[in-house]
């Protein structure tokens, strides 16, 4: 049987549980959305591109050979480390809004990051396939663990999740302290040179970070389901 089989025969309060999670995600996407909608439509008085402002910030911490790419996808801007690269959406990349310098200069932060050795985002890196692992198999024991009553499996599948958890609390200081180093930058580049245009960086950067805290919450929420499960099931061993 597979995953999706799998999934199919998942207890009834399981999907309670994930539908009781989704709610703050599902709230976090829209509020993000309609942020950055709101400030797409207030033009930087600088002028400059999300791409240009990139540029600027990476050139002041001395990036020059950090690469800016132009990519498709609604905000699917990000950075790799391993390509020394920020991939920027279409939007961000030629938007001269408040939106797109603010998510461009957001990724500069992570490049930012990554040159300095900041601790959380090389921890991050780091566990990227014991997240992609755990979100992938731990289904399996947790499952065969209800259906077989062996308790233990069960644990293992808190182990695996565990992974998933720890990669998404990682990521929260991570994304904050890449959005704290973008206010800084544009403001001091000169990008961002109104109090108007700097509450609307603030605020999309906001809505951006709360999408993190979303789905840190729902998995915090889902591995405490794991939890109890297992406890209940041992208390009947």
């Amino acid at each position: 049987m597979n995953t999706l089989g799998f999934f199919y025969f998942m207890p009834i309060e399981y999907w309670i549980v994930m539908a009781i999670a989704a709610i703050p995600s599902f709230f976090a996407s829209l509020y993000v959305k309609a942020k950055f909608a709101k400030y797409s439509k207030v033009t930087t008085s600088s002028g400059m591109t999300g791409a240009r402002a990139a540029r600027a910030v990476l050139d002041a911490a001395g990036l020059r050979s950090v690469t800016i790419e132009r990519r498709e996808g609604f905000l699917s801007d990000h950075y790799d480390p391993r390509a020394k690269a920020l991939r920027l959406s279409a939007k961000v990349h030629d938007g001269n809004s408040v939106s797109s310098v603010a998510v461009a200069a957001h990724e500069a932060g992570h490049a930012m990051q990554d040159a300095d050795g900041y601790a959380p985002l090389k921890l991050r890196s780091a566990l990227v396939p014991v997240a992609t692992i755990g979100n992938s198999l731990w289904v399996l024991p947790f499952m065969i663990g209800l259906f077989t009553g062996l308790t233990s499996l069960i644990y293992v599948s808190i182990a695996l999740f565990g992974g998933l958890v720890l990669f998404q609390l990682v990521t929260l200081p991570t994304e904050f302290d890449a959005s704290r180093r973008a206010k800084v930058e544009l403001a001091t580049a000169g990008i961002v040179r109104s109090e108007e245009e700097a509450k609307g960086v603030s605020s999309v950067l906001t809505a951006a970070a709360m999408t993190y805290v979303a789905a840190a919450l729902a998995a915090i929420l889902q591995l405490l389901y794991l939890l109890m499960i297992a406890s209940s099931r041992g208390s009947r061993d």
